[in-house]
């Protein structure tokens, strides 16, 4: 199937391990420019070699997200190096899983206001690639966490957050043609994550989240990608607001 980006440009965030690389890998595969960043530089030099090794053009550079100048100062200087920003993904997530202020606060500058942020300097990029093409996205990453929980923590209130915004700016610039949508994974897989460190670390706990997987297996991070990478094309033009589970059907609720 031909997604139709092949020659536009993407920015992620927490673009060079598991699903935001995967993501960055998948849209460089249908030809579409992209721009990365994380905090750490070695990690991003090595993505950029790779997707530029996939035929297109690629930068990238080490950014504390949670430092809302510098990131903005970074997606505007990527914005003009590829030539404008049709689309952006906000992937990176601080993973805080307590209750305490400390983590409240940590899930909060770096999950939502990075998105906001993110978002925030991306819009003159993406309305100048709406205008021009009819179409921009914006993809953030979630969480099932949003709507499971077995305890208070900040980490699935701070996900819902994410939903909730993504709708509101659906709604808000649809008329500009600038769509926003949510990918929450469930569980996810892959060298050096949460859950093969748990595999390693805290192994009952381990067999205990594999055995809830209805699939038997936890997700890869190209199964969470494929969806991120067609919601963000434009074969996806008429869909925005939409919060879209990639789970395996481990959750139980029912998505009206």
């Amino acid at each position: 199937m031909d997604l139709q980006i092949s020659g536009r440009n993407a920015v992620i965030l927490g673009g060079t391990r598991g699903i935001g690389r995967a993501i960055a890998e998948g849209l460089a595969r249908e030809g579409v420019n992209v721009a990365v960043c994380a905090r750490n530089a070695d990690q991003v030099a090595d993505t950029v070699a790779h997707l530029q090794g996939l035929g297109v053009r690629a930068t990238g550079a080490a950014v504390d997200i949670v430092d809302g100048a510098a990131l903005k100062a970074w997606i505007k200087a990527a914005g003009e190096e590829l030539g404008g920003v049709h689309m952006l993904v906000s992937n990176a997530g601080a993973l805080a899983q307590g209750g305490d202020p400390a983590s409240w606060e940590q899930n909060f500058r770096l999950d939502v206001l990075g998105m906001v942020n993110a978002f925030d300097a991306a819009k003159p990029f993406l309305k100048a690639a709406a205008e021009a093409t009819g179409d921009a996205s914006f993809v953030i990453i979630s969480s099932i966490s949003a709507a499971e929980t077995d305890s208070a923590s900040s980490y699935g209130p701070i996900k819902a957050a994410l939903i909730h915004f993504a709708k509101g700016l659906a709604r808000q610039y649809a008329a500009v043609h600038i769509r926003t949508n949510v990918v929450s994974p469930g569980t996810v897989y892959f060298e050096g994550g949460v859950w093969n460190r748990i595999e390693t670390d805290m192994p009952e706990m381990f067999k205990g989240a594999m055995a809830r997987n209805p699939m038997g297996r936890m997700a890869t991070p190209d199964d969470i990608a494929h969806a991120a990478v067609f919601l963000s094309s434009p074969l996806s033009s008429f869909t925005s607001g939409v919060n879209l589970v990639v789970d395996g059907a481990l959750t139980r609720r029912v998505n009206f």
